[in-house]
């Protein structure tokens, strides 16, 4: 269901992070009569916690990735580990500006987007080559926490 709801009310979805995410993406855009452009989610830091393709997964399914009639890939999007010195974001940014290129090597058509950095590191992810950077945060300030994370805790500080 979140799939049908993506292809009908966006025009980009940025996070396709595996073969499967994709070809059901296909086929409800086959429904739709629609051609979907995405972004390929890239885990460049193997961190167990957050979603993306495996780089090497990546490359091993790009083929049948670009193969899929409804999906445009317009590029990767990636979200590095959290780190308080902005520079740690860096090799991140940079694997993943390698990895495009290998990718666009493989397909032979270039994709024009890397999606990568936020607020605290969107300098360092446009000196890497970001075309799309999410800055949320610095637009419209910190998320506000919800009554339920305002509540405190016994033993917890918020």
């Amino acid at each position: 269901n979140k799939v049908r709801d993506a292809v009908e009310l966006f025009e980009m979805i940025q996070s396709v992070d595996s073969l499967s995410l994709a070809q059901e993406i296909n086929k409800r855009c086959e429904q739709a009569a629609k051609k979907m452009p995405v972004l390929l989610e890239v885990n460049t830091a193997g961190e167990a916690s957050k979603f993306g393709y495996a780089p090497e997964r990546l490359l091993a399914e790009l083929k049948e990735l670009n193969r899929l009639p409804r999906i445009e890939i317009q590029g990767l999007m990636t979200v590095p580990p959290w780190a308080p010195e902005v520079e740690k974001a860096r090799p991140h940014f940079r694997r993943l500006r390698e990895l495009k290129m290998q990718c666009e090597d493989i397909l032979g058509i270039p994709l024009p987007h890397l999606s990568m950095g936020m607020s605290g590191d969107f300098e360092v992810a446009i000196e890497e080559g970001a075309t799309l950077v999410r800055i949320g945060t610095a637009l419209f300030g910190p998320r506000r926490k919800s009554s339920s994370q305002a509540t405190k805790e016994p033993g917890f500080e918020n």
